[in-house]
């Protein structure tokens, strides 16, 4: 069976989507499908290319039982279409910024993240950077919703 795989992206791939990452991952584990479904992370922009999660994001995610130091930075490209099912923004500004690099064959691998989470009533996940600790811990709760969700439709369009 070929490998499903999810990539994150938000601006900078240092709080949200390395989040989603570490939260999606960890999801994955406790279900046993880790090895079924492959994950990274990106940046729509370079400014933090192989840098760690931000340190609040570590430390939430550290308080929840999941370790994010493995992450590194990296920006999102045309070609993460051609390799990646889901290809999934965090915010809108993001989402157009990858419709700019979209394949126009791949259009259909790239979502905004919160849709696999409509019980929210949210389409993006705030970015938590400029805000307090109180910031992170909201990301998570509704990072935690939409890997849920994800993982909900990954195994009825994908595991059968």
């Amino acid at each position: 069976m070929e490998k499903v795989s999810v990539l994150f992206v938000c601006l900078g791939n240092i709080c949200r989507s390395p989040t989603a990452e570490g939260v999606f991952r960890h999801l994955l584990r406790q279900e046993g499908l880790d090895g079924q479904i492959v994950t990274d992370s990106a940046g729509t922009h370079a400014y933090h290319v192989g840098s760690p999660p931000d340190q609040r994001a570590q430390e939430t995610a550290r308080g929840r039982g999941i370790d994010l130091g493995d992450l590194r930075g990296r920006k999102a490209l045309a070609d993460d279409f051609e390799k990646f099912d889901y290809v999934l923004a965090m915010d809108r500004e993001n989402y157009h910024n990858l419709a700019k690099i979209c394949p126009p064959e791949h259009r259909d691998k790239l979502h905004m993240f919160l849709d696999f989470a409509p019980q929210l009533n949210e389409s993006e996940v705030p970015d938590p950077y400029y805000g307090g600790p109180k910031g992170f811990d909201r990301v998570f709760d509704m990072v935690e919703a939409a890997s849920r969700g994800l993982l909900a439709d990954i195994r009825q369009r994908h595991l059968g």
